[in-house]
């Protein structure tokens, strides 16, 4: 996945000490030394993450990153704020204007790209909604720009997970005014306690007791309803090196101990903006669809779309050098279903693949029945490796465990899968098909059961 990010900062030698720094992990980088120059970056051309400077000359990075979040073009665009100053005064100013992340200087290498790396999936994830739903003739992004101008931050569900009971009652003192708080202090029920509420964010202690606070992350993500769920560490600065591998996994933000109350107010506020916006989108896309694009009997999309929507992100990998990839899977004998038990045995089967499938793809992947009983997946920014290893979780997926239809029956089933890859310019989305097609009928020749890439 190559990455644009847009470097803003007054001063040459700090420019090009980050443009080395991020270049050098292959970072696509532009530059721009004054705020206004970084606007029009920003609405002309495709920045997928800024790195702002706080301190400069006539415009402010505070003004900067209020500008840019009040625009429609460039609302979606992380900000991580760059900044000599200290203060937890600072920190919630930079947050209130909208910045997803700050950074003071000077400033570390390891925290700078553990922090960049997390906000690159954040604006992939939105991306990959945005897309989705201007697939859909543009109505569902009109509706979420419109519910995003309405959503306040206030009454959010939030989960304390922390072991230390005074110190969480304390955190829970300076949330509860706006907030519906929780507190948990046994971390080994997190999945339970998730499970039964709707929470919109998880605060999680770095100083669990005899528990590893990343597994309880983990776990918390491992639940379909809580995948999404926005995650603050609260550490210590002995803390710093798991914080780094914890925003490198995913974690959405961290804060300091001793915690500053109107920091911590801050940084919620922007967790549960952030996760009621993506929900909006997802529920405007799914609303706003017609049922011409929809399967009926899967709920997946249909053909008409997923061509549709393949045209739109190939076209898009190509014009930014990105990956992509398309795996078609087809399932093992399923004539022999429908012959044998008949046709509402072979749609509960199909039913169930379609289930079994969404839980196995992630969240960027989008998954549409091609046709029959045969499935298509489009994952954007994936390399062979990536697409190899989603196509055998899903291949594994189906034949680990036996399709229950109703109470006695279970037939053991499997599927072939064919994947190509975008590597050529001129690629059409005919050819990526084509392509996979020809790979998922060598996965039959060859025995069934087994993922093949297109030999291109």
């Amino acid at each position: 996945m190559t990455v644009r990010v847009l470097i803003v900062d007054d001063i040459p030698t700090n420019l090009r000490l980050l443009q080395a720094r991020l270049e050098a992990e292959y970072f696509d980088v532009v530059t721009a030394t004054t705020g206004p120059e970084a606007i029009e970056a920003c609405e002309r051309s495709d920045i997928d993450i800024v790195l702002l400077d706080v301190m400069m000359p006539d415009m402010d990075g505070f003004e900067v990153c209020r500008r840019l979040k009040a625009s429609p073009k460039t609302h979606h665009v992380p900000v991580l704020m760059i900044t000599a100053l200290d203060q937890p005064s600072d920190r919630v100013r930079g947050l209130e204007v909208g910045a997803d992340d700050f950074l003071t200087k000077p400033v570390d290498d390891v925290q700078m790209l553990a922090r960049v790396k997390s906000l690159a999936r954040l604006k992939s994830l939105t991306d990959e909604l945005r897309a989705r739903a201007l697939t859909g003739q543009q109505i569902a992004t009109e509706d979420a720009m419109r519910a995003m101008d309405a959503i306040t931050t206030n009454g959010g569900s939030v989960l304390i997970v922390d072991s230390d009971m005074r110190h969480a009652a304390r955190v829970k003192g300076y949330l509860e005014k706006d907030h519906s708080v929780d507190v948990l202090t046994n971390p080994a029920d997190a999945v339970f306690q998730v499970t039964g509420g709707r929470y919109e964010l998880a605060l999680v202690s770095m100083a669990l007791e005899d528990f590893d606070p990343l597994r309880v992350c983990s776990q918390i993500r491992t639940l379909d309803h809580s995948r999404n769920l926005p995650i603050i560490l609260m550490a210590d600065e002995a803390d710093r090196p798991k914080v780094v591998r914890a925003l490198d996994l995913g974690i959405n933000d961290f804060i300091s101990r001793p915690i500053e109350r109107n920091e911590l107010a801050a940084r919620v506020r922007t967790q549960i903006r952030r996760h009621r916006y993506a929900t909006e989108l997802r529920e405007s896309v799914n609303n706003t669809m017609a049922m011409a694009v929809t399967d009926e009997l899967t709920g997946l999309y249909n053909r008409r779309y997923f061509d549709r929507h393949l045209t739109v992100m190939l076209g898009k990998a190509q014009a930014q050098d990105r990956d992509l990839a398309v795996m078609l899977l087809d399932v093992d004998h399923f004539k022999a279903v429908n012959d044998t038990h008949g046709h509402d045995v072979g749609d509960a089967v199909l039913k169930e693949l379609a289930q079994r499938l969404r839980r196995n793809i992630r969240g960027v992947d989008l998954a549409c029945r091609f046709g029959g009983e045969e499935f298509v997946v489009l994952m954007p920014d994936t390399d062979h490796k990536q697409a190899e290893s989603v196509a055998e979780r899903v291949r594994t997926a189906m034949a680990e465990r036996a399709f229950e239809v109703g109470s006695a029956l279970k037939l053991s089933l499997t599927v072939s899968v064919g994947v190509s890859l975008n590597e050529h310019d001129r690629d059409t989305p005919e050819a990526l098909l084509k392509r996979a097609d020809i790979a998922l009928y060598r996965a039959k020749r060859e025995g069934r059961n087994r993922v093949v890439f297109d030999a291109a």
